[in-house]
C-alpha cells in the first residue's frame, strides 16, 4: 500500500449544484474546479450526489484520483486553466457530499433537521442513493426534502459503507438544525438515541463560530467543522477547514474521527455576526434583539406581538453550561475572514458583486495568488504594493479581529465592516496626499 505524504490543504465540504433550488447555473463541475482554485480550496465536496442528473455528470466529468477523492478529466480540467490564472492554480480534489432535509415527528415534536453526507465512492454513494429514492423523490431537489428520521438516514449512510460520515448541518440555524430553535433538540443523544457514538462531528454554520460551541461540555469530544453551504461560486470558501493529513479520504475522515488537532489543525470562519440568525428578531418589524432583551419581551416581537425567530446566540446561551470565554481542552484555533469582493466593496463603497469589485478582484488574484493567500497569509506591504494602503490597512485590521459589527436576524445577513464612514473619508485623503 503506497503512503502518501502529509500536507496542509484547505476544504470546504457542503456545497450545492446547479441542481438544488435557488442556486446559480454556474455551479457545475468546471466551474466549481475553477473557482475552487482561485478561492484556495484544495478539496471540495460535490453536494447533492442524490440527484441522479448530478450523479451522472460527476460521473461523466470526474476520475480517481487520491483514495476517495476525484479529480476533473483532463479534457474538461483544459478549460478551467485558461480562466485560472497562474499564481491561483494548484491541485484541486472532489469529495462526494450531499445535504439531506429530514422532516419528521419524534418525541411528540415536528423536527426539521439538515444532514451533511460524506461518501468514500461512487458505489457508496449509489447504495445510499438506492435506499433513499424508496423514500422519498431524489430529482425534485439536489437537496433532496424526506421524511426520514436522521437516525434512521445515519443508519442507511452507515450500512453502505463503513467509512461514510454523517455530519448535522448547520447545527444552530433555528429551522433547520439538531440544535435549532424552532425544531431541533437540546442534545446529541435525543436525537441520534444510541448510534450518537457514530456522529463525529458537527457544522458549527455561518451564525456561530467554535468559541461559541465551546461553551457546551457535550461537544467537548466533537469535531467542529465549518463549511460554506454555498450556491453560487462566488461564496466558495467563505467557511472552510484546514487540515494536515495525506490528501485522501481517509486521512481526512481518520482526523474528524479522532478529532486530531494535528490532522484538523483549524477552521476559517464568518465573523458570526455576520450570519442570518445570529441575534433575535422580527424581519416583517425589522425588529432585532439580543438574547436578554428578547427575554423581556417574553420571546414576542415589541411592534406586532407576533413570536420572534430566536437566534443562535440566544439558543447556544441556553444549552451553554459553561460561560464565555470558557476553552475546553481540545479547542483548536480559528480565523474569522470577511471576503475579500466585501473588502473592495466598502473601499469603493459599491455593492460586491459591482463590475468594479469583480475587475478588481480578479485582478489582485492574478497578481497576488488565490483568496486565502491574500486574506490569511500574503505580507501586507506586498499586498499594498499590488493595490492600496487601504486595502492593507483594511486586511490588517480583519487579521486582528478589529471590525465593526452588526449583528443578522431572522434571515437578514448582518453586517461586518472594517472602517467607520469618516476613518475610509481620512485614509482616502491621506492616500490622495500621498499621490501629489
Amino acid at each position: 500500500m503506497i503512503q502518501l505524504a502529509r500536507q496542509q490543504f484547505i476544504a470546504d465540504f457542503h456545497i450545492h449544484s446547479h441542481y438544488s433550488r435557488a442556486t446559480s447555473k454556474n455551479m457545475n463541475i468546471v466551474s466549481l474546479n475553477q473557482w475552487g482554485q482561485l478561492k484556495g480550496i484544495a478539496v471540495m465536496g460535490t453536494g447533492d450526489f442524490t440527484h441522479p442528473r448530478w450523479f451522472k455528470e460527476m460521473q461523466e466529468k470526474l476520475e480517481p484520483a487520491e483514495p476517495g477523492l476525484f479529480r476533473l478529466k483532463s479534457i474538461y480540467d483544459q478549460t478551467t486553466q485558461l480562466a485560472v490564472p497562474p499564481s491561483c492554480r494548484q491541485t484541486m480534489r472532489f469529495l462526494l457530499t450531499v445535504e439531506i432535509s429530514c422532516i419528521y415527528k419524534k418525541n411528540d415534536r415536528v423536527r426539521k433537521m439538515h444532514c451533511l453526507v460524506l461518501a468514500p465512492s461512487f458505489t457508496a454513494a449509489a447504495k445510499i442513493n438506492t435506499a433513499l429514492q424508496t423514500i422519498g423523490n431524489l430529482t425534485a431537489d439536489g437537496r433532496p426534502i424526506l421524511g426520514l428520521d436522521a437516525k434512521e438516514l445515519l443508519k442507511i449512510v452507515l450500512m453502505a459503507d463503513d467509512q461514510a460520515m454523517l455530519i448535522p448541518a448547520h447545527a444552530w440555524t433555528p429551522h433547520f438544525s439538531v440544535f435549532g430553535s424552532k425544531s431541533g433538540f437540546d442534545t446529541l443523544t435525543e436525537a441520534f438515541d444510541d448510534l450518537t457514538k457514530h456522529i463525529y462531528a458537527i457544522e458549527t454554520g455561518l451564525s456561530s463560530d467554535p468559541a461559541m460551541n465551546w461553551r457546551l461540555s457535550q461537544l467537548d469530544n466533537i469535531a467542529l467543522v465549518s463549511n460554506s453551504d454555498a450556491h453560487s461560486p462566488g461564496k466558495l470558501g467563505r467557511e472552510a477547514n484546514v487540515f494536515d493529513t495525506e490528501l485522501s479520504y481517509a486521512g481526512i475522515i481518520t482526523a474528524l474521527r479522532t478529532n486530531d488537532p494535528t490532522g484538523f489543525e483549524s477552521t476559517i470562519e464568518f465573523f458570526p455576526e455576520e450570519g442570518k440568525y445570529h441575534l433575535d428578531g422580527h424581519r416583517t418589524c425589522q425588529v432585532k434583539l439580543e438574547p436578554t432583551q428578547s427575554q423581556q419581551h417574553q420571546g414576542l416581537c415589541p411592534r406586532c406581538g407576533q413570536p420572534l425567530t430566536i437566534g443562535v446566540l440566544n439558543r447556544v446561551q441556553a444549552l451553554a453550561d459553561r460561560p464565555i470565554g470558557a476553552k475546553p481542552n481540545l479547542a483548536r484555533p480559528f480565523t474569522s475572514i470577511i471576503p475579500l469582493p466585501e473588502i473592495i466593496a466598502e473601499i469603493f463603497t459599491v455593492s460586491p458583486s459591482s463590475k468594479r469589485v469583480v475587475a478588481e478582484h480578479h485582478r489582485l488574484l492574478a497578481a497576488l495568488g488565490n483568496e486565502f493567500s491574500i486574506l490569511l497569509t500574503i505580507p501586507l506591504a506586498q499586498i499594498a504594493a499590488h493595490s492600496t494602503p487601504i486595502l492593507a490597512e483594511a486586511i490588517k485590521r480583519m487579521r486582528a479581529g478589529q471590525v465593526h459589527r452588526q449583528g443578522g436576524y431572522d434571515g437578514e445577513y448582518g453586517v461586518i465592516t472594517v472602517f467607520t464612514a469618516e476613518e475610509r473619508a481620512a485614509l482616502n485623503t491621506a492616500q490622495q496626499r500621498s499621490l501629489f
